[in-house]
């Protein structure tokens, strides 16, 4: 258990780390820092499916690509989806859209609630109800205050629900779908390299501190990745998703603090009823954990 929460803390500040990280990756933009983070990701999650001994899952989706036109589409649509989250990640921090990002994961596990309730039949707590009504304040008195409602907070906030209600149409294991999930990512990746202004070797060759950024590129994000699945794999499922609330905190610490993304005062009664909601989904959680292990 300790070791599962140890490993859940360390994989959210290494996301936070690689969030910061991007703007250290001068000339590459977004779409090339993705690229190369797709690349480097591959070995990690072949590591991950070799360790859980998930080559046999792996195998059998692949005999049904054979069999199953539909089965390229969902995939490929799973691909597009998870693929839109990751660009965004890594392209934000350098157009000034973290602190946006930062609000759309604040936002995104009280839509997951929401569609858990209408799509699922599922009923909301009062706790649950009262976050909901909280997070709706702040998003209306966004609104207000800004006349509109930043694009890269709703593609997070709501490009994510329909990946996951996707991966449950799939029916496949987590390692498995993510697999496919880079592997259908790679030939967008390979794309976005070969567009880059100059070509990868001029680039190096120009500023050869890459040689050295880029690797720790893969290397951050690889032990991020190894960390949150193992984490997934160690910890009670209540637990895993109350300690996954730690990172929106800090990606937006680290917009506000080390990116100087600049908020208006106005823009913490956004924030504040968020937070509040947010507070309030991982009380609930904390308490509902603690009940069910001491039965």
């Amino acid at each position: 258990m300790k070791q599962g929460v140890a490993l859940s803390v360390i994989s959210s500040i290494l996301f936070a780390t690689l969030y910061y990280y991007t703007t250290l990756l001068y000339p590459l933009e977004g779409g090339a820092i993705f690229a190369w983070r797709v690349l480097l990701g591959l070995p990690a999650v072949a590591l991950l499916v070799s360790r859980a001994r998930g080559w046999g899952e792996v195998g059998h989706t692949a005999r049904r690509l054979r069999y199953e036109p539909r089965l390229w589409l969902l995939l490929g649509l799973s691909a597009v989806l998870i693929g839109t989250q990751l660009l965004l990640f890594m392209w934000a921090p350098l157009h000034g859209r973290a602190l946006d990002v930062s609000l759309g994961y604040f936002l995104l596990p009280l839509v997951m609630v929401l569609v858990g309730r209408f799509l699922y039949g599922e009923r909301l707590t009062r706790i649950q109800t009262v976050a909901v009504f909280l997070a709706a304040c702040g998003v209306g008195h966004e609104l207000l205050r800004a006349d509109a409602f930043s694009w890269a907070t709703a593609v997070v906030m709501l490009g994510y629900p329909p990946y996951f209600i996707l991966r449950r149409i799939l029916r496949m294991g987590a390692l498995s779908a993510l697999w496919f999930d880079m592997l259908f990512m790679l030939p967008a990746a390979l794309w976005l390299l070969s567009i880059q202004d100059g070509n990868i070797v001029d680039q190096l060759r120009q500023y050869p501190g890459l040689w050295g950024l880029i690797p720790l590129l893969g290397l951050i994000s690889s032990a991020a990745l190894v960390s949150y699945v193992s984490a997934s794999r160690k910890l009670p499922m209540g637990l895993f998703g109350i300690l996954g609330y730690i990172e929106p905190m800090l990606l937006f610490w680290v917009a506000f603090l080390l990116l100087d993304e600049p908020m208006a005062a106005a823009a913490w009664f956004t924030y504040l009823p968020i937070w509040m909601a947010v507070l309030m989904m991982i009380g609930e959680g904390l308490y509902r954990w603690i009940d069910s292990a001491a039965k």
